[in-house]
């Protein structure tokens, strides 16, 4: 049996694939904000019941899995549920979406969730990058960006009148102080942000929201899609809940680009349970 998992910076998509094969949900576990305590304690109380028969390989695909020590937090945590003797791999989510989208064929693939990152696929491997650069310093297009974004406007009274009694009736009045706080204090501020991203689907029609949607997914490409050589001769992918519910304005500003969006898909556990069972 093999034990799946994907894992982005809300929640972690668990898969058991064999015989009696079963699925379930944990916290993100991105190990810039967790430790193998964390992954240990959310992980026991699943597999203590639900193994009857024994895991031969751990995939975990996740955020934040940057280098080998970061993966080592999660597979740490994993093997003192499991035991010393199952092997353990570990992936970032960005391969989770290139195998997800393309599987041995090559793409360039794109996630656009609570974070943003983009690579392209060879059928191996990674081939080209432009770097992610986390929330602070990147995540255009990303769950995290347009809710920062449109916190930006809301307090600096950019946002029309309409749209703010709308946001305020929803949220309440903001404080700047509070926005700080989860800003600058607070962990996981990209998490924080990206919850505000509701209120963008539901009033996607107000030419103001429509206009910061599209301006994020503009600096998704520029900073981005558009450095990679191959983007007019390979076919591009997205996953992630930002791509799924908000494709006709990604498909629309990629066209303003020349460019086509393929296939889209919200969130990549069951293609990557298909990658497995034929691999």
């Amino acid at each position: 049996m093999i034990l799946l998992a994907e894992s982005g910076s809300t929640k972690t998509d668990w898969r058991l694939l064999g015989e009696a094969g079963s699925s379930f949900e944990t916290i993100g576990l991105n190990p810039y904000f967790v430790n193998s305590d964390t992954v240990e304690k959310e992980l026991r109380p699943h597999l203590s019941h639900e193994t009857p028969f024994p895991i031969r390989e751990v995939h975990f695909y996740g955020t934040g899995i940057t280098d080998p020590a970061k993966g080592d937090v999660v597979a740490q945590g994993i093997l003192r549920v499991l035991g010393q003797t199952v092997p353990v791999y570990t992936y970032s989510d960005v391969i989770a979406a290139a195998r997800a989208l393309f599987g041995d064929a090559d793409g360039l693939a794109c996630i656009l969730g609570t974070g943003s990152n983009t690579c392209y696929w060879d059928g191996r491997g990674i081939a080209f990058q432009v770097p992610p650069l986390g929330f602070w310093l990147g995540d255009e297009g990303s769950g995290g960006h347009l809710g920062k974004s449109l916190i930006l406007g809301y307090l600096h009274r950019e946002m029309p009148a309409s749209v703010r009694q709308r946001f305020e009736d929803i949220y309440g009045a903001k404080d700047r102080l509070e926005i700080l706080d989860n800003a600058y204090r607070k962990e996981r501020p990209n998490k924080y942000f990206a919850q505000f991203c509701p209120f963008l689907l539901e009033n996607q029609h107000e030419p103001w929201c429509a206009e910061l949607i599209r301006g994020s997914f503009r600096l998704f490409f520029e900073k981005y899609l558009l450095k990679y050589p191959q983007i007019h001769r390979t076919e591009t992918g997205c996953v992630g809940s930002v791509a799924y519910y908000f494709e006709s304005i990604l498909k629309e500003v990629a066209a303003g680009y020349g460019l086509q969006i393929g296939k889209v898909i919200q969130k990549p556990i069951d293609e990557l349970a298909l990658y497995h069972h034929r691999g």
